[in-house]
């Protein structure tokens, strides 16, 4: 079992290199800690998910559809609206994701 050399000089060497070792291992392991800390701030700072999505064209001009705040049919493209946004772009003529049927959710009735 026992690997080591017998002699001081390279039980020394071995000593050295063990160090230099448990010191980069210990410096490893406090840059991971400290990105961990930092992905968990990020998480703890991070806004909440708007209740309800407006999905845009291409150019962003035009309005596609209104989604759930959680909708995943919202595309690539959606912005956070307010319950009243939302409300108005559905009685303008915005399609309600027939997914998540904000529509429903709002209480919206089409006229």
């Amino acid at each position: 079992m026992n690997d080591l050399p017998p002699d001081l000089p390279r039980l020394r060497t071995l000593e050295t290199w063990l160090a230099l070792t448990l010191d980069q291992v210990r410096a490893a392991i406090t840059a991971a800690e400290q990105r961990e800390a930092e992905r968990q701030r990020g998480i703890e700072r991070r806004p909440p998910a708007p209740d309800w999505l407006l999905e845009f064209s291409l150019g962003g001009r035009h309005p596609l559809a209104v989604h759930a705040g959680g909708c995943h049919m919202a595309g690539k493209r959606p912005h956070g609206v307010t319950r009243e946004t939302a409300l108005q772009a559905l009685a303008d003529g915005v399609t309600a994701c027939t997914h998540c049927r904000p529509d429903s959710e709002l209480g919206y009735l089409d006229g």
